[in-house]
């Protein structure tokens, strides 16, 4: 099960942020902090695979990817495989790309709602629904059109 799943420029700002199992605000950021300290010390040729159990508890791990200015990091337990996960980072990124064409930082932050959709396309609940990143597409633009009829409806 995926536990949680963070974007996070280089300065360690929080750009998503989503936890699958509760966590109060001051634990959220202490998690955050945390794991941007792990990031930020780790050289560039080192694997992007981290023991995460001593910040998320037993079983957990932490799969990440930098690009450009921001790091994609998930969190998940043993149940999960380790590269579908990387994977699973890639197919985010990818379906970013496509929808902002070629997706930079200023992008996750004046739209933020768009991508909490692609991201509610992709997992639910911790659970992976959707990898394919024109299936996520379509389902983020029929979203878009209901969101513009009912715009359009309430004037």
């Amino acid at each position: 099960m995926i536990r949680a799943v963070m974007v996070m420029n280089t300065q360690g700002k929080p750009r998503i942020t989503r936890f699958y199992h509760y966590q109060p605000p001051e634990k959220q950021q202490e998690l955050i902090r945390t794991v941007y300290s792990v990031l930020s010390n780790r050289l560039d040729n080192v694997s992007n695979f981290v023991n995460a159990s001593s910040i998320f508890g037993p079983d957990c791990q932490l799969v990440y990817k930098h690009y450009a200015t921001l790091y994609f990091v998930f969190v998940y337990d043993s149940a999960e495989n380790e590269l579908a996960m990387l994977d699973l980072i890639q197919v985010f990124v990818e379906t970013l790309d496509k929808c902002f064409k070629n997706v930079c930082e200023l992008d996750v932050v004046y739209n933020y709602s768009k991508i909490h959709t692609i991201l509610d396309e992709i997992i639910f609940a911790g659970q992976v629904l959707e990898t394919s990143s024109t299936e996520i597409m379509r389902a983020v633009e029929e979203i878009s059109k209901l969101e513009a009829v009912s715009v359009w409806r309430t004037r």
